[in-house]
């Protein structure tokens, strides 16, 4: 049966009617912010902050408050997104430098290729950082590159190759620099810096933002980034203006696929460090600049919706917002985010933040609208789910058909609860710490196996009590999420054969 048939006969629509009308398949759009935190939109909670345009979009479709990402840093969480397979599978998909090689290989299925063989038109705008090119450093910034997201099934991109505060600090277009400067020919090095061209480390008189840890190599736009390039000229990016560039990008490909199927996966840099959001954002905040990058950031999502209206596709359009982990304040740069934080709680209720394997890590913010068809109003749904799952349930929504081996860990039976047609729990999900331990949550317990990785993060970040817990101890963990959401009580003595069948589940989980 038509899926669609499924969703309108659950909504109590009439097959007869929908069948006459025969509908497109709907557009996608996966918008995912950078270290968004749960708490960070007022429609969750927030304080200090003005999120109009998340407002929207949760009223008008449903809000999750019990979503995961797959891990607590971008690029495994990321590659779990795009592929529908768990990065904890392959050793290489931690925190990507600038220069990774691509990580997603060429003959991977992925989300793009399975939208693309379905007849839509695909496109990645916005924040990679799942590599590009056939050899770490290898790549040929001055030509084509190579591995790029055309060779993984998105018709378009124009995308930074890795993150804000990583050279190189250039846009890609469809396999080139965008924009590129044949007088200033670019260079990008990660072992050693290049001789005459300055840092952070030695010239902070040319700072407009100041680094805390780390980020002190490389200047651009007058702040210092983590890796070393020069040359780039009139490609280099404006940090104040990448918002609207991401923004712009997209808006564009909307209305120029107006009228026909489309899928974009969407990935802003708000507020994701460095935050020098444009200065119409600026000072209006009392949280500072990261507050000011919310703002951005929510910007952004009114652009989005903004276009789908003015192209006449909103009805027929799913928009779904994320982020693909948990938050940070001080991650390299002393933009005071921590001092001004006030009563903000940007990971909400949950202990941990980016980084962390408490649910602070990996417990994000997740919205869905698609009028008509998905549950409005401020429709709520707390049923445990996980990222995995999107990419084989929107192929269960189009009838997609997966080859062989695609998104081997993905489900599609988690359609019906990511379109908030159903509050039954997603059995377990799993979660991944920046130190590659696995973690395991079911609707009621939380399970952190023993490790002998630090208990904290070592180089600096920061969240609003002081240094990020990774989640590591060398004991198992075990949390009663319905008593203690918080994860402040360690309960495995208590009920140690509950503790003893979430560690075999665990096992089972990653086999």
């Amino acid at each position: 049966m038509n899926p669609h048939l499924i969703l309108l006969s659950a909504l109590g629509a009439s097959a007869t009617m929908f069948a006459s009308e025969q509908p497109r398949r709907p557009n996608v759009i996966l918008l995912v912010g950078d270290d968004l935190g749960y708490g960070d939109l007022e429609c969750y909670g927030a304080h200090h902050i003005s999120t109009p345009n998340a407002n929207r979009l949760a009223t008008e479709g449903t809000r999750f408050t019990n979503c995961h990402a797959t891990a607590a840093t971008s690029t495994p969480s990321r590659y779990g997104l795009l592929t529908g397979q768990y990065a904890w599978r392959r050793p290489d998909t931690d925190v990507a430098p600038g220069d990774s090689r691509a990580l997603i290989h060429p003959d991977q299925y992925t989300i793009a290729d399975m939208f693309r063989d379905c007849g839509y038109a695909t496109a990645a705008i916005g924040k990679w950082h799942l590599g590009i090119g056939e050899v770490t450093g290898g790549q040929d910034w001055n030509g084509r590159l190579t591995w790029t997201p055309r060779d993984i099934g998105f018709d378009y991109h124009y995308i930074q190759a890795a993150t804000a505060d990583r050279v190189p600090c250039v846009y890609i277009e469809q396999d080139t620099v965008a924009n590129y400067d044949p007088a200033s020919p670019i260079e990008v090095c990660y072992a050693t810096p290049f001789a005459g061209e300055p840092t952070g480390r030695d010239n902070p008189e040319m700072l407009k933002l100041m680094y805390s840890h780390g980020h002190d190599q490389s200047i651009v736009d007058s702040i210092s980034r983590i890796g070393y390039m020069r040359g780039g000229g009139t490609a280099l990016w404006k940090d104040e203006n990448i918002a609207d560039s991401i923004a712009a990008h997209s808006r564009r490909f909307i209305l120029e696929h107006k009228d026909e199927p489309f899928f974009i996966y969407l990935c802003t840099n708000d507020p994701h460090v460095p935050r020098w959001p444009h200065p119409r954002f600026r000072g209006q905040n009392p949280m500072g600049l990261r507050g000011d990058a919310l703002a951005s950031f929510d910007w952004t999502v009114g652009e989005v919706l903004n276009a789908l209206d003015e192209a006449g596709i909103a009805d027929n359009t799913i928009v779904i917002l994320t982020s693909d982990n948990g938050p940070v304040l001080d991650d390299g740069y002393d933009d005071h985010a921590v001092e001004l934080v006030g009563s903000h709680s940007p990971a909400g209720p949950f202990r941990g933040y980016k980084y962390s394997g408490y649910e602070g890590g990996t417990m994000v913010p997740f919205i869905v609208r698609w009028p008509g068809h998905v549950p409005a109003g401020g429709h709520t749904s707390d049923a445990l789910m996980s990222h995995i799952d999107i990419f084989a349930s929107l192929g269960s929504l189009i009838g997609a058909d997966l080859p062989t081996g695609a998104a081997p860990d993905s489900r599609a039976d988690g359609l019906d609860r990511m379109l908030g047609l159903a509050d039954t729990h997603r059995p377990w999900v799993t979660e991944l710490n920046n130190t590659r331990n696995l973690c395991i949550r079911t609707p009621r317990w939380k399970f952190i196996s023993a490790s002998p990785y630090p208990a904290e993060i070592g180089w600096g970040a920061i969240g609003v009590d002081g240094p990020i817990l990774t989640g590591n101890q060398p004991y198992d963990q075990l949390f009663d999420m319905q008593a203690d959401p918080g994860e402040t009580t360690n309960v495995a003595d208590r009920y140690p054969d509950i503790a003893a069948a979430m560690k075999e589940l665990l096992i089972e989980a990653g086999r």
